[in-house]
This record gives structure tokens, sequence and C-alpha cells, in this order.
């Protein structure tokens, strides 16, 4: 199993490749703006959605589905630490799914690698490693990534997740 450690090096190196280490791994995200600013750096396929495969379509199923039952517990301040810790077990079980099993064509890669990216920033916060930032942030961090996913790559059936105001 790929440790989240491992798996950050790795993206760090495939954005490295492509100038967007700096956007993607940014130590602190001070807002909500800042973050999508930086979701914004996602790129369409000559104004189409990026395929997708059915290894990614399962992880993201399965991220989705995890986001949209946790995020309204975390946004009320009722979601345990205990819960924060089997959600992050969960988004790290699914990013080393989605590595292992997901073969894109090098572009759509690149992008998912930025979307990961993300996420995985998100899941740091999640796992109380940002102690400057509440937990609950990275639900809602990795939920954006997952709007971004949806607006991104050709996902049959995708919802947006409704985020909290």
């Amino acid at each position: 199993m790929i440790s989240t450690k491992k798996l950050i090096l790795t993206m760090a190196l495939a954005f490295s490749l492509g100038n967007l280490a700096a956007p993607a791994f940014a130590a602190e995200t001070a807002s909500h703006e800042q973050h999508a600013t930086t979701i914004n750096a996602l790129e369409l396929n000559a104004g189409q959605k990026w395929t997708t495969d059915a290894p990614l379509q399962k992880g993201m199923n399965t991220i989705y589905a995890a986001v949209s039952k946790a995020l309204p517990a975390a946004h009320e301040g009722k979601l345990t630490p205990t819960e924060y810790d089997a959600f992050s077990k969960e988004i790290d079980t699914q990013f080393t799914y989605i590595v292992e099993n997901c073969k894109l064509e090098p572009q759509a890669d690149a992008q998912l690698h930025i979307l990961l990216g993300q996420m995985v920033g998100g899941l740091e916060t999640v796992k109380g490693k940002e102690p400057s930032q509440d937990r609950a942030l990275g639900v809602v961090k990795i939920a954006e990534a997952a709007n971004a996913y949806g607006e991104h790559f050709d996902h049959p059936g995708w919802k947006k997740i409704e985020l909290p105001h």
C-alpha cells in the first residue's frame, strides 16, 4: 500500500515536471478563495472533459460517497476525531487504488494529478497535520476538488457535492 507521504512525493515530482508543484502543494491555504484559485489551474481537453476509466470512476465514486457522508457532520462540528480518522483512511485507500489501477492518457493523467494534489492537501488537514486549520476544512477542500473533478472529467452520473456556506 502506498503511504500518503509517498503519494505526495510522487505527485510532487509529477507536478514539478509541469511547473505546477507550488500551487498544488502550498503549505497552507489561507482562504476558500485561494483554494478555489488553485483548483482553477485544471484545464479541459480542448474544451471537452477528460476521458476517465473504470478504476478512476470506482475510486472517485467511493470518495464522493465518503465526502457526502462526512461533510454535513463536519460542517456542524459533529464529526468525532475517530470519524475523521476513518474518513481519512477511506480517502487514503481510494488514492492508493486510483494510483495503482487508473490508466489515463498522459495529458489526462497530468490533470488528474493536479486534482489529487488538491485532495491530498485536504486530506492532510483532515488528518490534523495542519494545526492552524480545523479538520472540517479538509473535508471541504476534498469536496471542492471532487466538484472540480466533475467539471473536468467525463464521469457519467457525477453530481456536484453541495458545499456549506
